[in-house]
């Protein structure tokens, strides 16, 4: 057949852009990689800032808490590899939420809680900080996380919590909106919420490159806002690796019903955290001011009994886990005495209860500390990106760093605590204003006397041979390493001189170590303290009956460490602590009844463990 060369023509045009078109969608695509159940580094994702794509939005909440009629947008920035625009590649999210972001007020004097009071007395005013003003003006975050994740195909995404930063509405410390903020930059992460290219505009942005799965994580305040989201129960969180978090306020601010303050920043209250913070519109910090801090937290702090109450509750998270639904990585330090361990190990005993995919990593040092590499990526890969790693299936449970190792190479355990730890029960015998005996022996029938001061500090008091300050009951020298695993539980009966006194108990490794050499495990075991006149309960204390005898029981600290033979455990009972508790005028006088006082230690081993330890 003769065809016109019009014709054939077409034909050639069409068959060009027919092969073009079929060369182009046949070009493969970047995707991410994996190898032994991790996401690898791409090369295509590599570039760095400059050729990553960074955006900025605002995303639109359903609450109003700064007072000013309308929804508060929550300010979000994005960083994501290029191919998500030029290859339409959607890829999981990887999510960090702030109330630091934008700067915090400085130290000045007058602005903590004085804690030179009695007991149960109000204190005086307390010094406001200087209005934070931003380090930037132009529309910024934060960088982190993003040269660890978007190179091994993630996008990364930041925003600052309410009343901080370029984010509307005021900071709560703990309340519902520090929860629901989060939520909604979810929500908008999974086509649910609506996000703008401005502050107070109108022109709407969509997450198109979210597959809709996403992972949070963060340290301390920026580990807290992760749960604060997970028990929401939103959709599309799938997992959250919080790193140090504070999961109570209360058990960050109060213990046992006692006023005491995190480890380093004596005085401080919830309402100090507040103005720590409050980075927000200028304008909106009156009523911010007048709403939260002055009205909310002044009627619901109480710093006068310590005692669990409706504000506390409503900012412990431990009571708002049967909506949770992520899988959960918790990293804490044993030494950890800011936010301390028992903050995380009483979510992840939760979250096994409730059924949820969850493992934990302790280490043996202070504030901070992230889960090794190896560990976060398995998770985010099983649970972002869908990879059949088996980390949900893994027997170990737990992961503990040892006493000098490499912060990365954690031992595994089935769980924490040690399955093979029991309680083994120790009784104290006469002798605690030197050393007495702490021991599986009967104890002494007999009374001890010590006397509060709170101008000696508590390793002091530990490293004295004798002293009228506090009773120290000791054990034999370790012939063998003794591992302990758990929470240690006290009882102890006492009676007071006064009608309120601090009660404060350290576990401690003796002799007492000195040198920068040394390891801060080298010497406190663990410590815990309580408010004698909480002996029935934490919501409501009654005032003690002076020399009248009371039995309280209560947890220490989460521990997992190994003792070293040649040193002695020892269990000292003191009033104030200096470091950490309110400063009562020195003379309390406190009786301790030593066949009603008990240390229960969680041994791996059990009491055989215990016994062998001492041959």
């Amino acid at each position: 057949m003769i065809t016109s060369s019009k014709s054939i023509a077409t034909f050639v045009i069409a068959l060009l852009i027919s092969t073009s078109s079929f060369t182009q969608d046949s070009k493969a695509k970047t995707t991410p990689i994996f190898k032994d159940g991790e996401a690898q580094i791409v090369e295509a994702f590599n570039g760095g800032l400059n050729d990553w794509i960074h955006h900025d939005l605002w995303v639109e909440t359903e609450f109003d808490t700064d007072g000013d009629g309308e929804p508060d947008r929550m300010h979000v920035s994005v960083t994501r590899p290029k191919q998500t625009d030029t290859e339409g590649l959607k890829l999981p999210v990887i999510y960090i939420t702030s109330p630091y972001f934008a700067g915090v007020a400085g130290d000045a004097p007058g602005i903590m809680w004085d804690v030179n009071i009695e007991l149960g007395e109000i204190a005086k005013a307390r010094v406001h900080p200087n209005v934070i003003s931003r380090p930037m003006t132009r529309p910024f975050i934060s960088y982190s996380h993003i040269n660890k994740w978007v190179p091994r195909g993630y996008i990364v995404v930041h925003s600052s919590s309410p009343g901080t930063g370029l984010s509307d509405g005021a900071p709560t410390i703990g309340g519902e909106n520090e929860s629901l903020a989060p939520k909604t930059v979810i929500d908008w992460l999974c086509g649910r919420a609506k996000g703008y290219t401005e502050r107070n505009g109108n022109e709407e942005v969509n997450a198109y490159w979210s597959t809709g799965k996403v992972g949070m994580t963060g340290t301390s305040y920026n580990g807290t806002l992760p749960l604060a989201a997970a028990t929401t129960g939103v959709e599309g969180l799938e997992a959250i690796i919080p790193i140090a978090p504070n999961t109570s306020y209360y058990h960050y601010y109060r213990s046992n019903g006692l006023v005491r303050s995190p480890g380093g920043y004596l005085g401080e209250d919830i309402d100090v955290l507040y103005d720590f913070v409050h980075s927000g519109d200028k304008d909106k910090r009156a009523f911010n001011n007048q709403t939260v801090r002055d009205t909310k937290m002044k009627k619901g702090m109480d710093r006068e009994t310590g005692d669990y109450n409706d504000f506390w509750a409503e900012r412990d998270y431990l009571n708002q886990m049967p909506k949770m639904k992520a899988a959960l990585l918790m990293s804490h330090g044993f030494n950890d005495w800011n936010v301390m361990p028992e903050h995380s190990y009483r979510i992840y005993k939760a979250a096994k209860e409730y059924g949820l995919p969850t493992q934990i990593y302790y280490h043996q040092k202070g504030h901070g500390g992230p889960p090794p590499l190896t560990l976060m990526n398995r998770w985010f890969s099983k649970y972002l990106h869908g990879v059949d790693n088996g980390v949900e299936k893994e027997e170990n449970k737990a992961y503990i760093v040892r006493e000098n190792d490499d912060s990365q190479e954690p031992t595994a355990y089935k769980d924490y605590p040690n399955p093979d730890a029991s309680f083994v029960t120790l009784n104290l015998t006469a002798g605690g204003k030197s050393s007495g005996g702490l021991t599986l022996d009967k104890a002494s029938k007999a009374d001890e006397t010590f006397f509060d001061d709170a101008s000696i500090s508590g390793s002091d008091l530990a490293k004295a041979a004798n002293s009228e300050n506090r009773l120290l009951y000791v054990t034999s020298k370790l012939t063998e390493d003794l591992h302990i695993s758990g929470v240690p539980k006290v009882t102890i009966t006492l009676a007071s001189s006064k009608a309120a006194a601090n009660l404060s108990v350290w576990l401690v490794s003796l002799p007492w170590q000195e040198g920068k050499a040394v390891k801060i495990t080298d010497n406190i075991i663990t410590r815990g303290w309580a408010d004698p006149k909480n002996y029935k309960s934490l919501t409501e204390e009654e005032n003690l009956v002076p020399n009248q005898s009371y039995s309280l029981t209560f947890d220490l600290q989460p521990d997992d460490q190994i003792i070293k033979a040649g040193q002695q455990i020892g269990f000292m009972i003191f009033s104030s602590d200096k470091e950490f508790t309110l400063h009562p005028k020195p003379g309390t006088e406190i009786v301790i009844e030593l066949d009603k006082t008990t240390l229960s230690l969680p041994v791996v081993g059990g009491k055989k463990g215990f016994e062998q330890a001492f041959d």
